[in-house]
């Protein structure tokens, strides 16, 4: 598919072994949290707030090769311009297909797509009983739709 959906585009460009290894490794957390005390998931919810995503790396790496091509471009010699330009058809490609030439590098360093980073926060709300907090099928739409809302914030 030319346009893949926005949560797959990372996972359909990673080698399966790769994605096996972030499914494991995000597996092993979710499994150490429930076996740990209930209040220590606070914390590791608090960590992976803060966890960069691969598209925050990917945009930091390209915005520092972009500059460092910019500069040599400048000081050095008008070649230089090459650099930046295959940054930018990088950014290009990766952004209507989700691959570009440093996705299978930080994919095997671990970093993980926000939708990976995302289950593991939704599992471990859920160990912590976050959404126990929603009512069943009797309880009123409106009233259910608010508590489920207030559940997936915290």
């Amino acid at each position: 598919m030319f346009f893949p959906a926005t949560t797959q585009r990372v996972p359909e460009h990673t080698p399966p072994e790769i994605n096996e290894q972030i499914r494991n490794a995000t597996w092993q957390h979710v499994y150490h949290y429930a076996a740990a005390a209930p209040e220590t998931i606070g914390p590791r919810l608090q960590k992976l707030d803060r966890e960069w995503d691969i598209e925050r790396m990917m945009e930091l790496s390209m915005a520092l090769l972009l500059l460092a091509g910019l500069a040599l471009t400048i000081l050095i010699t008008s070649w230089f311009v090459v650099l930046p330009t295959l940054v930018a058809v990088g950014l290009l490609v990766h952004a209507v297909q989700g691959w570009c030439p440093l996705l299978p590098v930080l994919r095997r360093w671990g970093y993980r797509t926000q939708g990976e980073i995302d289950q593991e926060k939704y599992a471990l709300k859920a160990l912590r009983g976050d959404f126990n907090t929603v009512g069943d099928t009797t309880t009123a739409a409106g009233d259910r739709a608010a508590q489920a809302f207030i559940a997936a914030q915290s």
